[in-house]
């Protein structure tokens, strides 16, 4: 009787030890999302910034969503504002990297704001775009589109320009309006400076690394989500591609594998050099570590563009 007593014992105790081995797992795996420290994102070539690209007056002008405008970062620490300095804790490899250092006649502004769709971006960003001399070389950096795809979140029946949960076939004519609005947008910033704009244009992240699985954030499902998610970036780099000044800058490659999976080791997109969460409590937005790796991936976008377009050059200002 005290053989099976104990036998039962150490059978319940061993079930009870692997019962919570899995909770755990699927904490880590599936609940855990560690934000992590340190630097995020590609490397710079510091050497690329050791030297004035040119002493031409130049205007930063930041255009677009929250991702832009910063939401999800302290003062200081948005990717805007780190293009333009670096915070009092910046990270050694990224002292001194930044615009302001290789184009010292630089003014800024920023028009960017918080939850805008890119309907509001044409209506009401593009009208308020600000004047500049003629001599000024104008570098846009833009972010559009994502919160078409994310509002309102499943709560109310998507729309044009909050289609979250809209069937493909439903998405199809509201994807060609964001086409037409891309194209029409890019056309008014060339318009207000002609032949002397650069504009660098993001592409839209994906918070599932690829998975397709938005539910898991708490949203509701979204069947067709990766499959609009897709056509709005293949919009967005055929817009890059078809402009000789406008340059794509890749945030979906460099996001995939620190969103909801970020920790899961088996995943495609697995990163084991930076196993790390880079959005924001809200999902749709970046944290500070994302917002270096977008600085980062704005900066190297900068420099070998304006190296290939014979920028990084001194005296011609005139």
């Amino acid at each position: 009787m005290n053989f099976r007593w104990r036998k039962r014992t150490l059978v319940l105790l061993a079930a009870g030890c692997v019962g919570i081995l899995v909770v755990i797992a699927w904490y880590h795996f599936s609940l855990r999302r560690p934000v992590g420290s340190g630097p995020a994102g590609p490397p710079v070539n510091r050497a690329r910034f050791g030297e004035v690209w040119t002493d031409r007056p130049v205007f930063l002008v930041g255009l677009g969503d929250s991702v832009t405008a910063g939401l999800g970062a302290r003062k200081g620490y948005s990717y805007f504002d780190r293009l333009l300095g670096n915070p009092l804790d910046e990270f050694e490899d990224m002292k001194g990297v930044h615009v302001a250092r290789v184009f010292p006649s630089l003014r800024s502004t920023n028009l960017a704001i918080s939850g805008t769709t890119s309907r509001e971006h044409l209506e009401r960003q593009m009208p308020r775009l600000p004047e500049s001399p003629s001599n000024e070389l104008v570098v846009v950096v833009f972010t559009t589109g994502g919160n078409d795809l994310i509002h309102n979140y499943g709560r109310v029946p998507p729309r044009a320009d909050g289609m979250y949960g809209a069937t493909y076939e439903e998405a199809v004519p509201w994807i060609g309006t964001f086409e037409e609005r891309l194209e029409e947008m890019i056309g008014r910033i060339q318009t207000a400076y002609p032949d002397r704009c650069q504009i660098f244009l993001a592409n839209i992240y994906d918070p599932t690394d690829g998975v397709g699985d938005i539910e898991k954030s708490g949203m509701p499902p979204w069947p067709d989500g990766l499959r609009i998610h897709a056509d709005y970036n293949r919009i967005l780099a055929a817009c890059a591609g078809r402009h000789a000044n406008v340059h794509l800058v890749d945030l979906h490659a460099a996001f995939l594998g620190h969103g909801l999976h970020c920790t899961q080791f088996w995943r495609e997109h697995y990163r084991s050099e930076d196993p790390h969460y880079w959005y924001y409590i809200n999902l749709e937005d970046p944290n500070e570590r994302g917002y270096d790796a977008i600085r980062r991936l704005f900066l190297n976008a900068m420099a070998e563009v304006f190296e290939d377009i014979g920028v990084v050059t001194r005296g011609d200002a005139e």
